[in-house]
C-alpha cells in the first residue's frame, strides 16, 4: 500500500467502500456518514471537501441482508486513484471471501491505496486477500476465534473496537465502523474536526480504539433489567462510595439480600462490578486525556494511583504507564 504525508492533499481523498449481496447495511452507512459530515463541517468553514465516497460492487442494485437495495459503482479499474480503500462485513461475507475474482481485485486494490481497512466481519476478506498476515486485526466478538483459526498468521485481539496496524485497519462488530471511521478523520484532519463530526452525529463518547467492544456496563445491562436505574447510577457516580452498604441502601434493600439477587441478577458480586466500571473508566482516559494518573484515580473512584494500578494490572495485565503507552492518541492537553 502506497503512502501520503499528513498534510491535507490538494484533490479530495478518494475513499472506497466495497460492497456485496447480503452486505450489513450499517457497516456501509456509518463510516460513509462519518466521510460526509467530515465534508459538510469544511464546507462551512470555507474549505475544500477532503473526502470523495463511493460504494463499489461486483453488480449493482446490492441488496443488503435487511433487505434495502443501493446503486453501486462498478469495481474502479487498475490505475485509477484511491486513498482508503474499506470493505462492510454481514451475512454475505462468506461468499465474498471465496469469490476468488473479487479477492483479486481487493488484494490489487489495497496495493494501489494508502490504507485499507475492514468493518466487522469485512476482516475475512481482508485475510482472504493475505492482508492480515503478521498484522494485529479485530472483527465481531462472535467471530474472533473464526478469524483466529481461519488466517493462524494474523494476531486476532478479542476486546478492540478497532485495530490499526501499519496501514490496516480493522473494527469490532457493526457500530465500531463509526469509531473507524472517526479514527480515520482524526488521523487525517486532527482531533478537533473528528470531535466535531462526533458532535454533529451526536455519538455519545467517540471511543478510543483500544475500549473494550463488549463494555463493563452493557454486560451489566445485558445480565437483567432489576438493576439498571441502580447501574446507570455507579457508572455516572465512579468517585461516590460504592460500597456494598451505600448501594444496598441506594437499592432499598438489606445488605445481605442485596448482595444475594444483586450475583444472581449479573454473575458477579457488586465489589467485582465496580471494579470493572472503575477500570473501563480509567483505560478510556488514559487513552484519550493527559491527565495526571493520580488525578484519574481520583476520578474514577480509586482513591489512589496504587489501587489502580493493582486493578488494572489485574483486569489487563499492564500498568498505567505502559497502557498510555501503547494506547494513547496525539491528545491536546485537558
Amino acid at each position: 500500500m502506497t503512502t501520503s504525508p499528513r498534510n491535507q492533499p490538494t484533490e479530495p481523498r478518494r475513499i472506497e467502500l466495497l460492497a456485496f449481496a447480503d452486505a450489513q447495511l450499517l457497516d456501509i452507512a456509518g463510516p460513509l456518514q462519518v466521510f460526509d459530515s467530515a465534508n459538510t463541517h469544511a464546507v462551512a468553514g470555507g474549505a475544500a471537501p477532503p473526502y470523495r465516497t463511493a460504494v463499489v460492487a461486483p453488480s449493482s442494485p446490492v441488496v443488503t441482508s435487511c433487505g434495502l437495495a443501493l446503486l453501486a459503482a462498478p469495481l474502479p479499474r487498475r490505475g485509477s486513484a484511491v486513498d482508503t480503500l474499506l470493505v462492510a462485513g454481514g451475512r454475505g461475507v462468506a461468499q465474498a471471501a471465496r469469490d476468488a475474482g473479487l479477492l483479486r481485485w481487493f488484494a490489487a486494490r489495497a496495493r494501489q491505496a494508502r490504507r485499507v481497512g475492514s468493518v466487522c466481519t469485512g476482516a475475512f476478506v481482508l485475510g482472504a486477500a493475505g492482508l492480515l498476515d503478521g498484522r494485529r486485526a479485530v472483527t465481531h466478538w462472535q467471530e474472533c476465534d473464526e478469524l483466529a483459526r481461519r488466517f493462524t498468521h494474523a494476531r486476532v485481539e478479542v476486546e478492540p473496537i478497532f485495530v490499526r496496524d501499519g496501514p490496516v485497519w480493522s473494527s469490532a462488530g457493526v457500530t465500531a465502523g463509526i469509531d473507524l471511521a472517526l479514527a480515520m478523520v482524526e488521523a487525517d484532519l486532527g482531533h478537533d474536526v473528528a470531535m466535531a463530526v462526533a458532535r454533529d452525529l451526536v455519538v455519545f463518547l467517540k471511543r478510543p480504539g483500544n475500549q473494550a467492544q463488549f463494555s463493563a456496563a452493557l454486560a451489566l445491562q445485558q445480565a437483567s433489567d432489576r438493576f439498571d436505574a441502580l447501574h446507570a447510577w455507579m457508572t455516572a457516580h465512579l468517585d461516590a462510595d460504592l460500597s456494598v452498604v451505600a448501594l444496598a441502601a441506594r437499592a432499598g434493600m438489606s445488605e445481605r439480600s442485596f448482595v444475594r439477587h444483586f450475583r444472581a441478577a449479573t454473575s458477579q458480586t457488586p465489589a467485582r462490578a465496580v471494579q470493572r466500571l472503575r477500570v473501563e473508566a480509567a483505560r478510556r482516559l488514559l487513552a484519550t486525556t493527559r491527565w495526571p494518573v493520580k488525578r484519574i484515580a481520583q476520578r474514577c473512584g480509586f482513591g489512589s494511583e496504587e489501587t489502580l494500578r493493582r486493578s488494572l494490572l489485574r483486569q489487563a495485565q499492564t500498568t498505567p504507564r505502559d497502557y498510555r503507552a501503547r494506547f494513547a492518541a496525539a491528545m491536546p492537553r485537558a
